[in-house]
């Protein structure tokens, strides 16, 4: 897939090296604010290419500062995070890690969602940008961020002193590979991932033995009448053309066959678009919970706590159009696409939100372009392993350059060509 652009720099010679970082953190994956041998791995990149190093940033954090003469400031984020999945690729450099979470479990770890890709991307780039700064001015800013799984990463890193310790950007850009032919880059105007809320429903019940549930107030049954009221919400209670997301990813109850237990536990997840829309949604989730477990007859209210939120990550109009028409003059036309706004949620709106900068975020395809289109064909794009599956893997290449590129593409668009 040739460039209609060239970019300066040596990007094959570089490769390599590239792919073998990858490979490296896709095997040694750290779970969200654990991720102190992916933080020390990219700092050491940046230090050998020249950047002021940060670390500790937000607990995990790592900043890089490149200034380079008068011009823009650009900052360029990658979050570095594993999620708490075991891995099914068969890859040669498959995770076998496991670490213990929050809850003092022992887990397996995978980088399911790419950040081990996002962080190749951004080394990648910050190599070349400096290997090149003779064909440039301004001030490169690259994040490396912890925990954009768990929603927390970003705003722990602007709780400590990012916007007072680091200049302010001009434009804050960020990527994610994502299911698609490889090679392929995607974005949109405006929102393009959603807000998410993820809650956990205490349910409250009578135990008592299974062979005399009239002694009972179950919660088995409490619980089941609430997930499928639950379901209700999207399907009876928004528009057809308001989108919204609820998914139940979590029951439980009991631990044994013939003892109805006190109490359950229910945690769900909500993906919407409009501020409108999720206080409707999550309005009447609290409203189901409650009458449910009025109409069981429970002993006291259900307990509903808040586990995370993720705000829209809104693309701002006039940066976007920058980088799409940067994005144009360098690649071919074909692997530019427009995308519709996605159900996947993000912290990265964060940084351009609460610090007043234009920001921009786009996907990056990952998958075979062969399997790809096969499975389009055959109308089973839904079998492709999307991200946080555990057979998620993009493909080496031309992912790992592209992402490369784009970022170098968009950060150009912004940096003052050299005199």
């Amino acid at each position: 897939m040739p460039s209609t652009e060239s970019l300066p720099g040596n990007l094959p010679a570089l490769l390599p090296q590239l792919e073998a970082l990858y490979t490296d953190i896709h095997a040694h994956p750290e779970l969200s604010m654990q991720e102190t041998r992916t933080a020390s791995l990219a700092a050491d990149h940046l230090r050998a290419a020249g950047y002021e190093v940060t670390t500790g940033v937000g607990k995990t954090g790592v900043i890089g500062l490149l200034r380079n003469g008068d011009g823009p400031t650009v900052m360029l984020r990658a979050d570095m995070d594993a999620l708490p999945v075991e891995e099914a690729t068969g890859a040669p450099y498959a995770s076998k890690a496991t670490a213990t979470d929050r809850e003092g479990n022992t887990v397996p770890v995978m980088h399911a969602c790419g950040h081990d890709m996002h962080v190749a991307w951004l080394v990648g780039a910050t190599t070349l940008l400096a290997q090149t700064r003779d064909s440039w001015r301004g001030t490169l800013m690259a994040v490396f961020q912890p925990a954009e799984e768990t929603a927390e990463g970003a705003q722990a890193m602007i709780d400590d002193g990012l916007f007072k310790r680091f200049p302010k950007p001009d434009v804050v850009l960020g990527q994610h590979v994502m299911v698609g032919p490889a090679g392929a880059i995607g974005g949109r105007k405006g929102v393009i991932t959603s807000a998410a809320d993820s809650l956990q429903i205490r349910l409250f019940g009578r135990g008592a033995h299974g062979s005399m549930p009239q002694a009972s107030i179950d919660p088995v049954v409490m619980a089941a009448s609430t997930v499928l009221r639950l379901q209700t919400i999207v399907a009876r209670e928004l528009a057809p053309t308001e989108a919204a997301v609820l998914t139940i990813g979590s029951l439980q109850a009991g631990t044994k066959e013939n003892v109805i237990p006190d109490e359950a536990v229910i945690k769900l997840n909500v993906r919407t678009f409009d501020e409108g829309v999720r206080a409707r949604v999550l309005a009447a989730i609290t409203r189901i919970v409650n009458a449910e477990a009025a109409a069981s007859g429970a002993p006291k209210p259900p307990e509903i706590t808040p586990l995370d939120n993720y705000s829209l990550v809104t693309n701002d109009e006039a940066a976007t159009t920058t980088v799409v028409e940067a994005f144009r003059r360098h690649f071919p036309a074909e692997r530019i696409r427009q995308t519709g706004p996605t159900s996947a949620s993000e912290d990265f709106g964060s940084f351009g939100a609460e610090w007043g900068v234009p920001s921009v975020f786009w996907f990056v395809g990952g998958t075979d372009p062969d399997t790809y289109a096969k499975a389009k064909a055959a109308n089973r794009l839904n079998e492709i392993p999307t991200n946080h599956n555990p057979r998620f893997l993009p493909v080496l290449h031309p992912t790992l350059e592209t992402g490369v590129e784009t970022l170098m593409v968009a950060a150009r668009a912004w940096l003052a060509a050299a005199p």
